[in-house]
């Protein structure tokens, strides 16, 4: 009897027409910054709205446009299309210019990996402010990697997946020679015989880091 009762005052209210559930979601979406679940945009919808149906119509709509609604985990927000990424990565690089001695810094990383804080000042021939490397932490270019097994027990630092991926590398091969980065003027001093880079291809410069695992630890 409760449920005729329920069902008769469910019958009172009619549901908007799914043109308005689409406007309706796609208005919560463009002024929500976090992904939202279907279950939260049915809660803030009319009585009888199918969020899900709607959204399905809504994606549809904006497919191949500049803005895309994507489902991100459980939920589905608004975000620039992928193969649009580039201007906003220009106008992220105009606004974080890096100082010339974090770009040293980066290079000499990238090129003699994995590098202690005393290796790289002893390439630059300067010492390396805690400010610099922060940078590069805060940008994720960089990260820690294994202790050197030496007095100390120094740590090294490493560039990161995300310095790959911003730069367009498939791996730290891809940098262009030494020759060339200090004809650029970003490696003004030569580096000890020591952290020079094996003469020869990629499989003698495994070899060499692999007859050099011991002085390292996980």
């Amino acid at each position: 009897m409760s449920e005729d009762y329920e069902d008769q005052e469910e019958s009172l209210f009619e549901a908007p027409p799914m043109a308005e559930q689409e406007r309706m979601i796609e208005a919560v979406l463009f002024a929500t910054s976090e992904p939202i679940t279907l279950r939260e945009l049915e809660s803030r919808m009319p009585h009888g709205c199918d969020a899900g149906e709607a959204m399905v119509h809504l994606r549809k709509r904006y497919e191949g446009r500049g803005v895309q609604v994507q489902k991100i985990g459980d939920g589905y927000a608004m975000r620039t299309a992928a193969d649009l990424g580039f201007l906003m990565q220009k106008e992220t690089v105009e606004v974080r210019k890096l100082s010339r001695a974090a770009i040293e810094t980066l290079a000499i990383i990238a090129y003699h990996q994995p590098v202690t804080r005393a290796e790289i000042e002893e390439i630059r021939g300067v010492s390396v402010s805690r400010g610099t490397v922060d940078q590069l932490l805060e940008l994720e270019w960089i990260r820690f990697g294994r202790r050197k097994m030496t007095p100390g027990r120094p740590v090294t630092f490493v560039v990161t997946e995300g310095f790959l991926d911003h730069f367009g590398l498939e791996n730290a091969r891809d940098l262009p020679g030494l020759k060339e980065l200090r004809s650029a003027g970003l490696l003004e001093n030569r580096p000890p015989p020591s952290l020079l880079p094996t003469a020869g291809d990629g499989e003698d410069e495994e070899e060499a880091a692999t007859g050099q695992s011991e002085l390292f630890e996980d």
